[in-house]
């Protein structure tokens, strides 16, 4: 199928390359004219502007906004609500607060336009990995684009969430757990550290990941930052927090649903831009190796808030 990709970072240049490798036509859209040269190497169409998308669009046309949540979505919504037709369909496959979903869906119905909301997970290891896509919205929409889902997505990696909001709701909670199951990585390794004995603490990671109860993909890329600086040393313990886990956090007060380890998690990300720890260091070096996300040098480490 033909379809648009809105916004060529991280993420969204290397979905871009999936869908090509797939089969699939790609329209590359994104403020920075080299992303768009990038994707254009790699086989997608290059177009000026978001509407300009849309022209080299065939009926039902598809629109796929990977831009950050906020208002770059409403501005690019609004643009589409426009530049559509009765029919066609956009995608927020950003991290959008869920509440958001349906007054943009409204806004586009009001055109006959279709909105579904995909919460989308897989970072930089995407490209090679897959995408596990929880989609929410139109459901005729959703079946609609099923087969760019199915090559975004490994084998049983995309489904159908419900209405609006539904699919990043989902999403926000995934993200939610994320940040506990980080945490406590964080923390059991820094006692490891504390160890009165030597422990290489990548070989542990590697032999609990061999039928471990707590294998999992993370503690893979755990072991990949010990073995890069075993005792991650090299990093600041500076741990950004994005909007997921604060939503989940404030969902869970709003619906009386008790989230003690998911909120701690997040207290301790605040924590992180105040004191230096091995856990911290670890978070940085885990969202690092998982997403790409950047990453700052200890020797950079912000004053202590206070001083």
């Amino acid at each position: 199928m033909r379809i648009a990709m809105v916004g060529l970072g991280k993420m969204g240049l290397n979905m871009t390359r999936r869908l090509l490798r797939g089969g699939h036509e790609v329209i590359a859209v994104d403020r920075s004219p080299d992303a768009v040269k990038e994707a254009a190497r790699e086989g997608a169409v290059p177009a000026a502007s978001v509407a300009d998308a849309a022209t080299k669009l065939s009926p039902p046309r598809v629109v796929w906004l990977m831009v950050p949540a906020g208002p770059p979505v409403d501005e690019n919504v609004e643009i589409l609500a426009g530049a559509l037709q009765a029919g066609d369909i956009v995608i927020d496959g950003g991290n959008s607060l869920f509440k958001e979903a349906p007054r943009r869906a409204k806004l586009l119905a009001e055109r006959g336009i279709r909105f579904l909301d995909a919460g989308t997970s897989g970072g930089i290891w995407g490209l090679t990995e897959g995408y596990c896509l929880m989609v929410g919205g139109d459901e005729e929409a959703f079946r609609v684009v099923t087969p760019a889902l199915a090559t975004l997505a490994p084998p049983g990696g995309y489904a159908y969430m419900g209405p609006h909001g539904a699919g990043h709701f989902v999403k926000m909670v995934h993200n939610g757990i994320e940040y506990g199951m980080m945490q406590s990585y964080a923390e059991g390794f820094e006692l490891l550290s504390s160890a009165p004995f030597p422990l290489d603490l990548r070989a542990i990671a590697s032999l609990w990941n061999q039928g471990s109860v707590v294998r999992s993909w993370l503690l893979e890329l755990a072991e990949r930052a010990l073995e890069k600086d075993h005792d991650l040393s090299s990093l600041s313990p500076y741990v950004a927090d994005s909007g997921e886990g604060r939503w989940t956090v404030e969902q869970s007060i709003e619906a009386g649903v008790p989230l003690p380890s998911i909120a701690l998690s997040l207290y301790m990300r605040f924590f992180s831009q105040q004191e230096n720890s091995f856990a911290m260091r670890m978070l940085a070096a885990l969202r690092n190796e998982f997403g790409g996300h950047a990453v700052k040098a200890a020797s950079t480490q912000p004053e202590k808030k206070g001083k």
